[in-house]
């Protein structure tokens, strides 16, 4: 976790003394669930509750004994038996290090994901406001880059808004997915523990019981998560792109907001950079980039080996810490995306009327020209104008095959704006509903 992209409240859940904390919750659950099966003393496991819930467990003392134990769950047990005494010899009863390993990981990413969540609604409640405040602003839609025809900003950003609600439905999937619990011991057969600790444990911990595991959780869990982690910051990025193509100068159609005293560049005093839509892209990479070790860590050596935990040592915090930062950036970044309306207009009149030129093709057609004659008409028109060497409204009205077909009133019908916009609330509705 680099503290730079770092925010507090999902730092905290990766910390080592949350981790200790959970540890000690599933190994304080399972003590109480065992005394009520009578396999061990219902006051040694009132003992451990009350010596250790709220104690402060030794960080450096944990990692001291660690560097002996060479086992991170041996070296916290060991430390716990010395704040809770002798009692402490019925913990982790006929369990065994991954139950609480593994347990424990899936309430941190049950609990990342929440916030990821309330970060998504952030997001989304950006989006709809500045989609509706832009409904029915002009602007050019792009296809491979080149002017196409025209559409609304309003529209780019409901789109965006459709995006990341599907996103939001994906996460609430992979939450509960990854939202199980398993107490079932070496080679996850129950042999050494009641099944019934597990689903003790898994109420405890607002999980649900692993229907079998191999004294693991199955990683293919854990990949769809960081999977949909990764699609997510694949969202992020192409809003990202896209407000960093329309703040270049030549284009300026928006440009993310630039506060008072802030510098764009050392060496050039009039520069106003795209610097946080291109630090979400960054971003966006590194999420991405743990999808890779999820998916290969669903592989494992029969029933348990340890290639998984390495990676997930670095990719569960780092992926979520990272995501958490940039949705919360991106949210701030189009709650104060400055927009120009007017030079929206400005480049929709670029091309000199180009972006009718659908219209009129069709218009043609209409009339009893051939599709191949109509497009050939329109494109020998357009192409000059494409030039610089013309006006596409005027050099159409001149051209007598055209005027076979279509009077000078049915040419500029082809002209108007207000028919590309026509449908835009039906689009809106379909986004948002009838709000």
């Amino acid at each position: 976790m680099i503290p730079r992209y770092t925010r507090p409240e999902m730092a905290s859940i990766w910390e080592p003394q949350t981790r200790f904390k959970i540890w000690f919750e599933i190994e304080a659950h399972a003590a109480d669930a065992l005394a009520e099966l009578g396999t061990i003393p219902k006051e040694a496991a009132k003992t451990v509750w009350a010596k250790a819930k709220n104690a402060t467990f030794d960080v450096a003392r944990i990692d001291e004994i660690e560097r002996e134990t060479k086992h991170d769950v041996i070296a916290f047990l060991t430390h716990l038996a010395e704040i809770v005494g002798p009692e402490a010899r019925f913990v982790h009863q006929g369990m065994t290090s991954s139950d609480v390993l593994d347990t424990c990981l899936n309430v941190q990413l049950t609990r990342a994901a929440d916030l990821l969540l309330a970060d998504l609604d952030k997001v989304l409640a950006a989006l709809k406001k500045r989609a509706f405040e832009h409904k029915m602003t002009p602007t050019i839609g792009r296809s491979h880059g080149i002017h196409a025809e025209p559409v609304t900003f309003g529209l780019k950003l409901a789109y965006a808004y459709a995006e990341f609600s599907r996103a939001k439905e994906r996460l609430i999937a992979a939450r509960k997915e990854v939202a199980t619990c398993a107490i079932s011991g070496a080679v996850g057969t129950f042999a050494q523990i009641d099944p019934r600790v597990e689903e003790h444990v898994a109420k405890a911990m607002g999980l649900a019981p692993e229907p079998i595991s191999t004294q693991v959780i199955p990683r293919d869990r854990h990949a769809m998560y960081f999977s949909t982690l990764g699609v997510i910051a694949s969202s992020v990025e192409r809003i990202a792109v896209e407000i960093r193509h329309m703040q270049r100068t030549e284009v300026l159609e928006a440009e993310e907001f630039f506060s008072e005293g802030q510098k764009g560049s050392s060496a050039m005093p009039h520069k106003r950079n795209p610097v946080l839509s291109e630090n979400l892209t960054g971003l966006s990479r590194m999420v991405r980039a743990y999808v890779t070790p999820a998916l290969e860590n669903v592989v494992l050596w029969h029933e348990r080996d340890i290639s998984h935990s390495s990676a997930e040592r670095m990719m569960g915090p780092d992926a979520t810490v990272t995501l958490d930062f940039a949705l919360v950036r991106l949210a701030g970044l189009i709650e104060k995306l400055l927009v120009y309306p007017a030079n929206m207009q400005k480049n929709l009149d670029r091309l000199g009327g180009l972006v009718h030129s659908q219209r009129v093709l069709l218009a043609l057609t209409q009339k009893g020209a051939s599709r191949e004659n109509a497009y050939k008409l329109v494109q020998r028109n357009a192409m000059p104008v494409w030039r610089g060497e013309g006006d596409f409204l005027v050099l159409l009205k001149k051209d007598a095959e055209v005027k076979k077909y279509l009077t000078d009133a049915e040419i500029e019908e082809q002209f108007d704006l207000g028919y590309h916009l026509k449908h835009v609330d039906t689009i809106f509705k379909r986004v948002f509903g009838e709000s």
